[in-house]
């Protein structure tokens, strides 16, 4: 089944609950309800190098995340490289090299089929990282709570994570999200001149989905969700 195929399909059952949301530039880019999107955003590991919008609005949605997401101390420490086109091959080329030399020849194979038909296959890539300097300024700043800010700037990195994916999601693209660091980080920083202060934490790789997710279990709500009126 084609991925172009697979993309109407995906859009169409989804329709009738789309709305319009208008970009910088004025056009119009057809969104998910944010409800919608969180329910529907999940690990997508199949994925075409496709995509659903121009690389402008792309980027403008990014952007929107990266201003909007809250941070402690509005520290503003998380930064997102995206990666398009031969740059976003080129990182996962970087990602197999690096595991080859750790993977047991035997079983490298099937780790590089898996790079190439999940990660690598798709449209681009998201590296989130958290600016240690940022960091380590508020600990000194602030060294009452010097062992805090080191988790809350995790925090940060999780809640662009989740806007980013969800976004991504609103507008039909699929994602996962991949640790392979710290074992890219050193030739991530050189191949892209990165700041080196900048910590690496979690890559994700996006493209149109070319397959459904697997269905998901939920844990009963009652053991999870409390209120107290």
């Amino acid at each position: 089944m084609s991925a172009f195929f697979n993309f109407h399909r995906y859009l169409w059952k989804h329709l009738a609950r789309l709305f319009v949301f208008i970009t910088e530039n004025q056009k119009f880019v057809v969104m998910k309800d944010i409800k919608e999107a969180i329910k529907d955003r999940r690990t997508c590991y199949h994925l075409s190098n496709q995509s659903p919008i121009s690389d402008d609005t792309l980027k403008n949605l990014i952007n929107f995340a990266v201003l909007n997401v809250p941070s402690a101390y509005n520290s503003q420490s998380t930064r997102i490289v995206l990666l398009l086109n031969e740059q976003h091959t080129k990182f996962w080329n970087i990602v197999k090299e690096a595991l080859q030399k750790v993977v047991k020849p035997e079983k490298f194979a099937q780790t590089k089929t898996k790079i190439e038909n999940s990660f690598q296959s798709g449209y681009g890539t998201v590296l989130y990282y958290e600016d240690q300097k940022v960091v380590k300024d508020l600990q000194a700043k602030l060294p009452s709570y010097a062992e805090k800010f080191p988790i809350w700037s995790e925090h940060t990195s999780a809640m662009h994570q989740f806007a980013i994916w969800t976004l991504l999601e609103s507008v039909g693209f699929g994602a996962s999200l991949q640790h392979y660091n710290p074992l890219i980080d050193e030739k991530i920083v050189k191949t892209w001149k990165l700041n080196p202060e900048w910590k690496l934490i979690a890559q994700m790789p996006f493209g149109v989905p070319t397959a459904e997710p697997d269905p998901k279990e939920f844990a009963p709500l009652e053991k999870r969700s409390f209120v107290f009126e």
